[in-house]
């Protein structure tokens, strides 16, 4: 019959480093929140990249991305452990190791973000900030066409960066075994507790949710299209949408406050449509903008 000290010595040590390793929190709520607003931002952008009936919602969710971006910068100087530039950017020989050890399945994962994660995410905010400065001087007509093809040109990079990203997280996620979507939803991944951040500031996560929502909400107030009437007064129900263009020559250059005359597709109450002259109120309305940067528009027949 084995004694207790002798059975201890049977069992084989336990490793202190697996023992130490735990789901802590890592992730505090600023960056999750950051994180998941721009895959938003970004897909709803892309997607209604080509639609004029979506544009108020192209140029919203653009504005959002560069605001989103000016957080994150901040908050790479003065947010949590992990979520400061100086705990994650590295080098290209941090990078080409890691790579290298991820090839041949040796590869560390830290708590934070890995050497190639964090250039992925330096390229994102860079690629970020091109396309939302060239995305509104076109929607603003400065710089001319080679602005709009640099808004276009960037996007699809920025797309590029995106796919192989989400590539490296999952292939890490396989390697380390350690789920790193679902860590980006709760904050938690393996790690020691040493690792672990003491608070995940949810109070500056609401604010910062709070200030986008109230942002899309104010965006949609102040550009909902309410209408458009044709010269012999009929008005309809329209939805309106601003597309790039030059007013018909044919219209007098008279306008209103926040109201212009434009080149339109004005629809009656029986549904049929005709090319004239309109009076519409662009999204956003600014009556210091000239007539030159103003948007012609178009209705859609309901």
């Amino acid at each position: 019959m084995n004694t207790p000290s002798e059975f201890r010595a049977d069992c084989p040590a336990a490793e202190p480093a697996e023992l130490s390793v735990s789901k802590v929190l890592v992730w505090d709520a600023p960056v999750r929140i950051f994180h998941w607003l721009m895959v938003l931002s970004f897909t709803g952008a892309y997607l209604t990249a080509e639609s004029e009936r979506w544009r108020l919602v192209h140029v919203t969710l653009g504005y959002t991305m560069a605001g989103l971006v000016a957080f994150r910068l901040l908050w790479g100087f003065v947010g949590t452990r992990h979520a400061r530039f100086a705990s994650f950017v590295r080098g290209p020989a941090a990078v080409a190791h890691y790579l290298q050890g991820l090839v041949s399945k040796r590869s560390e994962q830290g708590p934070g973000h890995n050497p190639a994660g964090a250039l992925a995410i330096i390229a994102l905010l860079g690629m970020t900030a091109v396309v939302t400065v060239a995305g509104w001087a076109t929607y603003n007509d400065i710089g001319g066409d080679w602005l709009e093809e640099l808004h276009e040109g960037a996007a699809n990079v920025m797309l590029a960066i995106v796919g192989v990203h989400v590539a490296g997280v999952l292939l890490s996620s396989w390697l380390h075994r350690d789920n790193l979507i679902g860590a980006m939803v709760t904050g938690r991944k393996r790690a020691r507790p040493e690792d672990a951040i003491r608070s995940a500031w949810r109070s500056v996560g609401v604010l910062m949710l709070a200030a986008v929502l109230g942002f899309w909400w104010m965006q949609w107030i102040g550009g909902a299209p309410t209408g458009v009437a044709n010269g012999a007064g009929t008005t309809t129900d329209t939805r309106l949408a601003a597309r790039r263009s030059t007013p018909c020559a044919s219209c007098s250059p008279k306008t209103t406050p926040c109201w212009v005359t434009v080149c339109a597709l004005v629809c009656d109450s029986s549904g049929s449509s005709s090319i004239g002259c309109a009076t519409a109120m662009p999204p956003r309305a600014n009556c210091a903008r000239s007539l030159t940067q103003l948007r012609c528009w178009t209705s859609d027949c309901l």
